[in-house]
């Protein structure tokens, strides 16, 4: 395609998916929510030929070097599929926000005033790998009645067009504008500095990928962003704490899966209870071939310390050794995406909230702690979007918040924090309800 049909292409998009919000923003809930569920439907009838598409990518992806981290972000698993399913399900079972009104209060005039939650209208999703997102932000805009012009990674295409197939069958089922969910049909990069830069069609911007891209985009866009650039991800175990429970939590939030945005990729320890807790947590780590990154008086502890549990169940201390290196002043503020973690000594809560607000994205920090009073310390003061006591960040997820899916997850602070579901994709708008009064 040359630039000027991928310019065409994307006001032809641009023009429809306007004329689709409108009919969504009057769908009524049963509408929205049986889309919802003929598409859940859809997915779980399609496995085979979406494992052929995904297939077709992942070979490519294969074969072009692309890195482990990006593949196994790009693979289409059953288990995946189903999660987009059941996110569907949730979706339609929750309650339509559009059209609610809140806090109606009556004025000295006689004028009744309030605020009604409508659709956004159209939002562009630009994001790399993940085909699941495809689903995901296709259910979002069908919920909270908009129209999405997606734009998947060229590594996906083959993968993203046979989802984004599902979605218009699905809507076409329910009754529902096709063009209510469009996916971009060229991979040419044009497309995407047209789609940012449509403000006559296109609301707000979501972009979902590496730090490369959401920086161009935030730099580009002529309309809103949501958007968040890194995943530096922070659990601080405190003292004091249970210390089968700090190890149970961390050694999930780090290696329970090491590519997604929600990974803990920075570990502070209080001192009071570093001697004990580093050297079980360097076990788990060194057994499944983490690198541990530390400061001074980590890598102390780590290298002289013999894990306290039987030589059959742990790493001998040369194998923990091996795994240990010293930490760079960069290694705090990185994100990995890897079998790689940083970790510090800090004298207690004060100095972990002052490196977690220096070094994070802002995105998911935890606390393991059974002193309640440093729990509600790190809530207020730690500055990010999820703030999490005694729990994997790993959670850090729409479908696990209960939002039925996510569109991202925004470091912004500004319209939508956190990962955004269902009310990030809406507006307020004033409301005012009179009898016939008028001002003097």
């Amino acid at each position: 395609m040359n630039a000027f049909n991928v310019a065409e292409h994307m006001q032809a998009l641009g023009l429809q998916a306007r004329t689709a919000a409108a009919q969504m923003a009057r769908a009524g809930a049963a509408r929205k929510s049986a889309a919802l569920r003929a598409l859940a439907r859809r997915l779980r009838e399609a496995g085979a030929p979406l494992a052929e598409a995904n297939a077709l990518d992942l070979a490519r992806a294969e074969a072009a070097g692309l890195a482990a981290p990006m593949v196994d972000r790009l693979r289409l698993t059953p288990q995946a599929i189903e999660t987009c399913a059941q996110g569907c399900e949730q979706l339609a079972a929750m309650p339509d926000v559009i059209g609610d009104v809140i806090g109606l209060k009556e004025q000295p005039s006689g004028i009744r005033v309030g605020q009604m939650r409508v659709p956004i209208g159209v939002f562009g999703m630009v994001y790399e790998s993940r085909p699941n997102v495809t689903i995901e932000a296709a259910s979002l805009a069908i919920k909270s009645g908009n129209a999405a012009i997606l734009r998947g990674g060229s590594e996906a295409i083959d993968s993203n067009k046979a989802l984004a197939a599902l979605v218009r069958a699905a809507l076409a089922e329910a009754g529902l504008p096709e063009d209510a969910v469009q996916l971009v049909q060229t991979t040419d990069r044009a497309a995407v500095g047209r789609l940012i830069a449509m403000p006559e069609y296109v609301d707000v911007i979501i972009p979902r990928g590496g730090k490369g891209l959401i920086e161009r985009i935030s730099a580009e866009a002529k309309v809103p962003v949501i958007k968040h650039l890194d995943g530096n991800c922070h659990t601080y175990v405190d003292d004091p704490c249970d210390l089968d429970l700090a190890v149970k939590v961390t050694d999930n939030a780090k290696t329970q899966k090491y590519s997604p945005c929600n990974a803990t990729e920075s570990l502070l320890v209080a001192r009071g209870v570093a001697a004990a807790f580093l050297p079980r947590i360097g076990a788990v780590f060194a057994a499944k071939g983490v690198q541990m990154r530390c400061d001074p008086e980590a890598l102390a502890i780590l290298k002289q310390k013999v894990p306290p549990a039987p030589a059959s169940q742990a790493p001998a201390a040369t194998e923990i050794e091996a795994n240990v290196v010293p930490a760079q002043e960069s290694d705090w503020a990185e994100e990995y995406l890897a079998p790689i973690i940083s970790i510090k000594v800090v004298a207690g809560l004060q100095e972990a909230i002052a490196h977690v607000n220096r070094y994070s994205s802002h995105h998911t920090d935890a606390i393991l702690t059974t002193d309640h009073r440093h729990a509600q310390r790190f809530l207020r003061e730690v500055d990010s979007a999820s703030v999490m006591v005694n729990a994997s960040t790993r959670f850090a997820d729409g479908f696990e918040y209960g939002l039925g899916a996510e569109i991202g997850i925004s470091t912004d602070k500004l319209h939508a924090r956190g990962p955004v579901g269902i009310e990030g994709l809406t507006s307020l708008k004033w409301i005012v309800l009179g009898e016939g009064e008028i001002r003097t």
